[in-house]
């Protein structure tokens, strides 16, 4: 049996780095940590214990074109504050799909990057 301990972290391609860092670093505010030289282009973020990997595949079959479909692929990143998540999204103009009441047992708020991946910003109830 594998003793699995914790997700370590999760990829996603884009078609431009700094297209893409300019929304991760600029507009979300993750902090931006060191990357080993790989011969790939990408980016690394931190998540508390767990980081977010950017690579760089301009012509990558992994990258969307849809929109927010919360059943696709996804990466989830538990928050802080539903409301205030919501205002700083507002004060970002990101457009979002927020789902305050779901089914989940949480409240759930999905966005899009520059590259169409879907993120899902979870957090508990606020009443």
């Amino acid at each position: 049996m594998i003793d699995f301990q914790y997700i370590h972290h999760a990829s996603l391609a884009v078609r431009d780095i700094e297209v893409s860092r300019q929304f991760y670093s600029d507009v979300l505010q993750l902090q931006e940590i060191q990357r080993p030289p790989f011969d790939s282009v990408g980016i690394w973020y931190a998540l508390g214990s767990q980081q977010l990997h950017l690579i760089q595949q301009p012509q990558g079959e992994t990258l969307r074109n849809g929109g927010i479909d919360s059943t696709d692929g996804h990466v989830a990143i538990w928050v802080g504050s539903y409301r205030g998540t919501l205002e700083w999204l507002d004060a970002q103009g990101v457009y979002y799909e927020a789902r305050p009441n779901s089914v989940a047992g949480f409240a759930q708020i999905y966005i899009l990057d520059p590259d169409r991946n879907i993120i899902e910003l979870d957090t508990a109830y606020e009443k």
